[in-house]
């Protein structure tokens, strides 16, 4: 399904489901359930007080020095009603990550990934790809967005990297959009549609199968590379 041409119509829709409702998303070999403290903190506030604080720097929380801060902010975090926070843990392993749905708009059928923490034990893995991969699946199949948002601070280049990886389209810059920490941030946005879907799928389905990991486990083609053979 090609992307919408501009002033298209809309087939009838009944507006998408909010994310309120999912517990547990599967991935390939990952799963993120809802947070919960209770069960979750633990593991999540260990790998927190791991990172590095170079690793908050572009979160509008963090970096932590201490538990207890930390360990109010997943509270917090847990019964938001702006988003729907998931932590992120391999099959049977700890919790390592957290990443939310948020900004949701049924009658639009539009949301947005954010609220993005890999800990270091997460971030540049295959885990991490196989669960920003389940949560767009989540998005698009079982929600029925047809638009689904990315934004960081224009600064954040691993994550404008990211965005372009997983498939999102860069789409522009919103200068002076926020104050974060107290420093200016001009926001970079982009975005996936659901016509755009199909393909970034196909990819990941590729990118993630067996044969595409060598004896050592080194992934032998990018998500990238596969996705523009696709075209």
């Amino acid at each position: 399904m090609a992307a919408s041409a501009p002033h298209a119509e809309v087939p009838s829709f009944p507006g998408a489901q909010t994310p309120g409702e999912a517990l547990r998303i599967l991935g390939a070999g990952v799963v993120l359930e809802r947070l919960n403290p209770a069960e979750h903190g633990a593991d999540l506030t260990a790998a927190a007080l791991a990172d590095s604080p170079e690793r908050w720097d572009w979160m509008a929380v963090g970096p932590w020095a201490e538990a207890a801060p930390f360990r109010a902010w997943l509270e917090a975090c847990a019964v938001s009603q702006a988003a729907a926070f998931y932590a992120i843990r391999s099959e049977g392993g700890p919790a390592s990550g957290v990443m939310s749905y948020m900004r949701f708009d049924p009658p639009n059928r539009a949301g947005e990934i954010g609220s993005i923490w890999l800990s270091k034990a997460l971030a540049g893995g295959t885990l991490s790809t196989a669960a920003f991969a389940a949560m767009m699946r989540h998005a698009f199949e079982d929600l029925g967005l047809r638009r689904l948002e990315w934004k960081c601070d224009s600064r954040n280049l691993p994550s404008r990297r990211a965005a372009l990886r997983l498939g999102f389209v860069e789409e522009g810059l919103f200068r002076q959009h926020m104050i974060v920490k107290g420093r200016n941030r001009d926001t970079a946005w982009f975005s996936m549609l659901d016509g755009e879907w199909p393909r970034a799928k196909a990819a990941f389905d590729l990118w993630l199968a067996p044969e595409n990991f060598d004896a050592e486990g080194r992934r032998k083609r990018g998500l990238a590379e596969m996705r523009e053979a696709l075209t």
